[in-house]
């Protein structure tokens, strides 16, 4: 079981944030990644779809005995039931948790912000568990439809007009406000993390959910006594619901490098 893989899935590529601090933190690892390309985007989806697609995705995972499983979707994190999880034959995280005691834990002023998409917004699910840490904190959500489709077609260079405008648009509301946190509750908006940092300035602390999550993974591993006990680096495998070729091109920009492993077309 030790020697089992990690699976993590996600609505498409942004995912792959946590893959690559997995990878940098827990080395030995093997990686089981699903990327819904078909489907993608959850975020505009209704809460009963989000679940049902989440569902399938999960049930792939087993098929691949894996030992943990990571929703790398914010969005999933947002919305899965307790009474789905609590029926997982092995340890679950999504980034929603580990990114919200990260948050807890740096805020001075207990006022924390939330980017992230429509639908994880409007669940409310971040607020809810900021506050069963943090009683009286007050919390800023801020919908972000437009950050996925900029940075899936790699609009995330510092100096990027565009992103700069849209990103502009929606932090205004965190200028001038005593925000000292602002969780990217979106594993695609780390790479916008330059571009979000120099608009809300040096004294907001930017939680970043995919480091924040294979921390918390490496720690339940730990735990549980579930590390991978080979010496050699670990073995990744991808599966897409779409265009392999396209995930791989997309892929290297979330990754920092190109793709290490097996890609494959599967059918839920």
């Amino acid at each position: 079981m030790n020697n089992s893989a990690i699976g993590i899935f996600d609505s498409g590529v942004g995912g792959l944030t946590v893959v690559k601090e997995l990878k940098r933190i827990l080395p030995h690892e093997n990686l089981v990644y699903f990327g819904d390309t078909g489907r993608v985007p959850y975020g505009t989806r209704s809460r009963q779809t989000i679940i049902d697609y989440a569902k399938q995705d999960l049930s792939f995972l087993k098929s691949k005995e894996i030992k943990m499983a990571i929703a790398a979707c914010g969005t999933v994190s947002a919305v899965l039931p307790n009474e789905i999880i609590d029926e997982l034959p092995f340890p679950y995280t999504g980034v929603l948790l580990p990114a919200v005691q990260t948050a807890c834990s740096k805020t001075i002023s207990g006022h924390i912000g939330v980017l992230g998409t429509s639908a994880t917004i409007r669940s409310g699910a971040y607020g809810k568990a900021i506050r069963t840490i943090l009683p009286n904190a007050r919390i800023t959500g801020i919908p972000c439809p437009l950050f996925v489709p900029l940075v899936e077609n790699g609009y995330v260079q510092r100096d990027n007009q565009v992103t700069r405008l849209v990103a502009q648009d929606y932090l205004k509301q965190v200028l001038g406000s005593d925000i000292d946190t602002l969780i990217l509750g979106c594993t695609h908006f780390p790479l916008l993390k330059a571009i979000i940092g120099d608009i809300v300035g040096p004294d907001v602390r930017l939680i970043d959910p995919g480091r924040e999550t294979a921390r918390f993974a490496a720690s339940v591993l730990t735990s549980e006594g579930l590390l991978n006990t080979q010496e050699e680096r670990g073995s990744y495998s991808f599966f897409v619901s779409d265009s392999p070729e396209s995930f791989t091109e997309s892929a290297n920009l979330f990754l920092g490098d190109p793709v290490n492993g097996h890609v494959e077309q599967i059918l839920l």
